[in-house]
């Protein structure tokens, strides 16, 4: 591969996906080379481009986020005509994406068989909430309900705590990431073999799979595993903020962490913290000593002492304060696009370094329908049937 060439050059994608799951894994095959024509109803689009609106009545941050290196064909296909038009993008397209609840496409027309019957070498990808079958596929998948039906949300740091909605979209980013990985798959396996494939990934499905120690523990050995609960980790407030701790991975971290705190007395000699067991049963009274000494200096002092002791640490900050740190900047993270309506804009890159290519923005995300004519004609539409198509409310 030139240093030029991306992975998935000559890699074309129809993308029917909304809102995060599905947009994140296109985004990525746009990143590294793929063609992704994006499908957008008539009138709207995108759910995205209105949630959270812009202050300027342009398209909204959700949508420009996880939509570059994408086209927009805007069209009704729910009509014939409009149906017409996406079995003869099929023809030319390697992938087909969607997001849709479990048997939306096939009653639209556009399910495996019916399209895998045009193009053999076909893969067709689909993301739902739980699968197509079982009791719960006929629900809309969420990333707040995959929270609550995984046992996700159950855990936290302590039982006297209220359950509370992790704030980051967990399940949608997991889910579109394992899509893009099924996706991959199907096209190493079709270049030995000719053939496209099925691949079907549900959201509640991954987030379980995020949880494989935890389930492991509880399936064979009848436990909880909880990494919010680590007696010797946590988040403690400083003088001037907050310093998260990992007392863990030494022979003796209990020690370590009262040699940090400058403590008089190294509590792992005592007979009721001198073990793991004693540690998690005497938790709240760790925790409170832990947050009593780090209260009496600030975030600074605290983590030079912490990495005296080599004990994982790091401040708490905001994500203003992460997207402006240097390692951000050296590591690439912030790439900037020219968009027509909203001028530059920047946004978080992919995060995955390749030796022999690097991911490019070639597109800024599309306005709705920016490319509805020009990809009908690369796949032999006339300028007469376009024209028709338009004026018939057929195509935006």
């Amino acid at each position: 591969m030139s240093a030029e060439a991306l992975p998935l050059d000559g890699v074309t994608v129809l993308d029917f996906t909304q809102v995060f799951m599905g947009p994140s894994c296109t985004q990525m095959m746009g990143d590294y080379g793929a063609d992704v024509i994006k499908v957008e109803r008539p009138g709207t689009g995108d759910l995205s481009r209105t949630s959270f609106p812009d202050r300027d009545g342009l398209d909204g941050p959700i949508f420009l986020a996880i939509n570059r290196n994408k086209r927009s064909v805007c069209v009704d296909i729910r009509a014939p005509e409009g149906k017409e038009v996406i079995l003869r993008l099929v023809r030319k397209s390697d992938v087909v994406v969607s997001n849709f609840r479990g048997g939306v496409m096939e009653r639209l027309g556009f399910g495996y068989d019916d399209l895998r019957a045009i193009n053999p070498r076909l893969i067709w990808a689909s993301g739902t909430g739980f699968g197509t079958t079982g009791p719960y596929s006929h629900k809309g998948g969420q990333d707040v309900i995959s929270q609550a039906y995984s046992g996700v949300m159950w855990r936290r740091e302590s039982p006297d705590l209220p359950l509370s909605v992790y704030p980051t979209p967990l399940g949608d980013y997991t889910t579109g990431m394992h899509l893009l990985q099924g996706i991959l798959l199907a096209l190493l396996s079709r270049a030995r073999t000719g053939e496209g494939q099925k691949v079907e990934v549900a959201m509640y499905d991954s987030m379980l799979h995020m949880q494989m120690q935890e389930a492991y523990a509880q399936l064979n050995r009848g436990y909880e595993v909880n990494w919010a609960s680590m007696p010797l980790s946590g988040v403690f407030p400083t003088a001037d903020g907050a310093v998260c701790m990992v007392g863990a991975f030494k022979e003796n971290p209990l020690r370590a962490v009262c040699a940090a705190l400058e403590m008089d007395e190294d509590l792992s000699l005592r007979e009721e913290y001198s073990t793991m067991e004693a540690q998690f049963q005497r938790r709240p009274q760790l925790q409170a000593i832990f947050r009593q000494h780090y209260a009496t200096n600030t975030t600074g002092h605290w983590l030079a002492r912490l990495e005296e002791q080599d004990i994982l640490c790091a401040p708490v900050r905001t994500l203003e304060e992460a997207l402006a740190d240097e390692q951000t900047s050296v590591n690439g993270m912030v790439v900037e696009m020219d968009h027509p309506d909203a001028g530059t804009v920047r946004a978080l890159a992919a995060p995955i370094l390749l030796s022999g290519a690097r991911m490019n923005v070639r597109q800024a995300p599309p306005r709705l329908g920016e490319h509805s004519s020009e990809v009908l004609r690369e796949h032999g539409f006339d300028d007469a049937q376009i024209t028709a198509l338009m004026q018939g409310g057929i195509l935006q």
